[in-house]
């Protein structure tokens, strides 16, 4: 459904829900002449009184090369905007102009919590929610799949699903990571503990004809650009099961924002360090993207998983290119008191979290016209999340998070979270670019967006890097294939190229 606002008519203010399960997305053209706004970007990009092809923000685009995500309220489109978690869109008319306000107010502050004598959580509550959350959004007409992995949200969710009788409606989905990461085993010895079907997803390194095709597919289709490293597995899951096309797909993300997300010691340190150093950070635009350097002179809020490209590199390979170090200094300013713990997690589960991680998901899903379902955002869980006392979430101490989901889970499916450790699906994009090098460039070398001789220079040293033992050997064949991942969307997205 589109919703238009026109000059003249009576104000209003804009949100999305609670824990951003229905994002708002707005189309508020230059001219101001009217306003937009849908919970369906697809829809919204699709109406014929939005002008196409869009044009791409240098401001968005700036932030993708250096931060790897575009804060909302602005994305990497001219006149397209999100309202998210803690956003709001205040709409009104100016001199018969449409104005709109941008603010944001995280909602999950730790000190709104309830104290641990006024509510004690509720397993059986939680599990309930859950499943009455993801069956509320379920089209029964369609295939069910959840992607599934040996971690506390999607097991929560696999819990939940099968307490309420769902086993013969939702099949588990695993990727099949390299090495240790690898989570297939335990999420098939789980699927068939719970009495679900199970299917592994396998990675692809060398790409044929029909894998190029699905990728291509995909960033014709994508609503938005994603810098996440898993972004093409998901284009490549369909090719061992179309029945992903139109489905409904259950996404175990959407609960850091309300369960907090602990600083690691690492970026409490860097924190303190940033309040120093961010003071050297015109250096940005002397260093190298590889550089041991570059971190030291992060702020506060680039130290919760926002990187990228250096300032010199970025303004080099896009030559109107933004310094976005103003941006995160302001974002650093405004949460300088803050406790820690909620410091990181406003930035990281509204920025990083939300527009990387879940709209890698949201994306796929938008690309195949599946049905996203978010049982974790749903805004009854959120709501009865957001009261839980810090002591059933996270110890400050042993830095661990999701308490009442590690007990539950060990109570109830003998499912040892701390034992385990941090896991998650995770991507060799490293042997993907070796191993479809020509391809890789020659999507490079495709896109108008870059200073060419600049970028195939930037990008041969970065190469160099990433074959050797450098600390940030990783990190450099990552900012490759982010620059293939933004090249590919700009090449090929039929938004851009109506």
């Amino acid at each position: 459904m589109i919703n238009q606002y026109l000059p003249h008519q009576a104000s209003l203010v804009l949100e999305s829900d609670l824990a951003g399960e229905f994002p708002l997305y707005l189309y508020w053209p230059s001219s101001q002449s009217m306003l937009l706004y849908s919970a369906s970007i697809t829809e919204l990009l699709s109406d014929v009184r939005v002008s196409k092809p869009l044009k791409v923000s240098v401001h968005g685009l700036s932030f993708l090369l250096q931060s790897g995500v575009v804060p909302p309220p602005k994305t990497a489109y001219q006149d397209i905007y999100i309202v998210g978690i803690g956003d709001e869109a205040q709409v009104g008319t100016k001199n018969d102009k449409v104005q709109v306000t941008f603010s944001h107010q995280f909602p999950f502050m730790n000190a709104n919590r309830l104290a641990s004598d006024e509510m004690q959580p509720d397993e059986v509550v939680i599990l309930q929610m859950l499943a009455e959350a993801t069956q509320s959004r379920i089209d029964e007409s369609k295939p069910s799949y959840l992607f599934h992995s040996a971690g506390k949200d999607s097991n929560s969710i696999a819990l939940a699903l099968a307490e309420a009788g769902w086993q013969h409606t939702v099949t588990l989905l695993t990727h099949k990571s390299k090495g240790k990461a690898d989570e297939s085993e335990i999420s098939a010895k789980i699927a068939k503990q719970l009495g679900f079907k199970h299917q592994i997803l396998y990675e692809v390194d060398q790409l044929q004809i029909e894998h190029h095709q699905a990728i291509e597919d995909y960033f014709i289709h994508a609503p938005f650009p994603c810098t996440d490293n898993v972004t093409l597995a998901y284009p490549l899951y369909v090719q061992q099961l179309p029945e992903l096309r139109g489905a409904n797909i259950i996404d175990g993300g959407g609960n850091d924002s309300y369960m907090a997300t602990p600083p690691t010691r690492r970026e409490a340190h860097n924190v303190l360090l940033s309040k120093v150093m961010h003071r050297a950070s015109f250096l940005r635009q002397f260093t190298p993207s590889e550089s041991s350097f570059l971190p030291l002179i992060r702020t506060s809020a680039e130290c919760f998983g926002i990187n990228g490209l250096s300032f010199m590199d970025a303004e080099k390979v896009l030559p109107d290119a933004i310094n976005v170090y103003p941006h995160w200094k302001q974002e650093s300013h405004l949460r300088k008191d803050w406790d820690l713990f909620d410091f990181k997690t406003d930035v990281y589960s509204t920025r990083t979290i939300a527009e990387v991680h879940i709209r890698k998901a949201r994306n796929f899903s938008d690309s195949i016209s599946s049905n996203f379902v978010l049982p974790f955002a749903n805004q009854h869980v959120a709501e009865y999340f957001s009261k839980v006392p810090e002591e059933y979430l996270f110890d400050r101490k042993a830095l661990h998070n999701k308490i009442i989901l590690r007990r539950m889970l060990k109570n109830r499916l003998a499912l040892d979270s701390d034992k385990l450790g941090k896991m998650g699906f995770s991507y060799d994009s490293h042997s993907m670019i070796l191993q479809n090098w020509v391809g890789i460039l020659n999507e490079l070398q495709a896109c108008p967006l870059w200073e060419q001789t600049y970028l195939m220079k930037m990008i041969m040293r970065l190469k160099k890097t990433m074959q050797t033992h450098h600390k940030y050997a990783e990190f450099s064949g990552r900012l490759i294939y982010r620059m293939y991942l933004l090249s590919a969307w700009y090449n090929k997205n039929r938004y851009l190229n109506a």
